[in-house]
């Protein structure tokens, strides 16, 4: 199994982001992980991307140095992402920073940095990163912060980045939600755009519905498993997805078993490019 939506950055890393506006509506502080913490949690995957956060507007940020850092002293296989905000001036010198330590792709939070990822000013940072070989992988969609731009995280501006940057590899996290529907028709005609479906389980209507179209949209093979730990453990996800199949609807087809476990069982890794 293979975890493409997992994080590694401290509650110092948040700033006052998660007290102020994310603990009232999760219930409860950051978990604070350590290697060891992380080994624990990932036994039976096989390997995971790992990540902070960086939304200079939010005064939230994870460095480079501390990725990359955990990463070396995880004994589970990580492939380590730098967390970047396009709109600081020396992003660029931050992803050659990034590369030089062994990262191997980008998470970017534009709801919270407050940039719009259509906009063709940040075509030089893609450029940057599909040169590289860096995955993007978006937070696209809901957020619990006052602070948050909901009009910049549709998954549909990815699709604008995938026209002018055909050959850069993206992924849209949770599936976009709340609209996971306009994610299904980003993957369905960018050949290197896929979505992790990280937390859908978690509102299981909405995950119900997002698995159904996907299948119906043809786009399952483009899914990749995410468990969002420490907001939830991998076995948690895993759980909660295959739960997810015994939903029934009148007239619907529901969530097929293969569907979950082709997610579970394959490994993306060539795929996306991080081998």
């Amino acid at each position: 199994m293979i975890d493409v939506h997992t994080h590694c950055l401290l509650s110092e890393h948040w700033g006052c982001e998660w007290e102020a506006n994310w603990r009232p509506v999760y219930g409860r502080p950051w978990t604070d992980v350590t290697p060891a913490d992380y080994d624990a949690a990932m036994k039976g995957v096989t390997a995971a991307f790992v990540f902070g956060l960086r939304a200079t507007s939010a005064g939230v940020a994870t460095s480079n140095e501390f990725v990359a850092r955990f990463c070396a002293d995880t004994r589970t296989e990580t492939v380590g992402f730098m967390a970047l905000d396009p709109t600081d001036p020396d992003v660029l010198e931050q992803l050659a920073d990034g590369v030089a330590k062994g990262l191997r792709g980008i998470k970017l939070y534009p709801v919270l940095a407050h940039f719009d990822p259509a906009g063709t000013a940040h075509d030089p940072f893609y450029a940057a990163a599909a040169e590289a070989g860096l995955v993007l992988l978006w937070h696209m969609g809901a957020t619990p912060s006052p602070h948050g731009d909901l009009g910049v995280t549709n998954p549909l501006v990815v699709d604008a980045v995938a026209r002018r940057h055909p050959g850069l590899t993206q992924i849209v996290a949770h599936l976009g939600h709340p609209w996971q529907r306009e994610t299904m028709i980003v993957l369905r005609k960018n050949p290197r755009v896929f979505a992790d479906v990280s937390a859908n389980w978690a509102r299981p209507l909405d995950g119900f519905l997002a698995l159904v179209r996907a299948q119906e949209w043809g786009v399952t093979g483009k899914l990749l498993f995410g468990s969002d730990y420490p907001l939830w453990t991998p076995d948690e996800a895993v759980a909660g997805l295959r739960s997810l199949t015994a939903i029934r609807i009148p007239g619907l087809e529901g969530v097929r078993p293969e569907t979950i476990e082709r997610l579970l069982d394959e490994d993306p890794r060539e795929l996306l490019g991080v081998r």
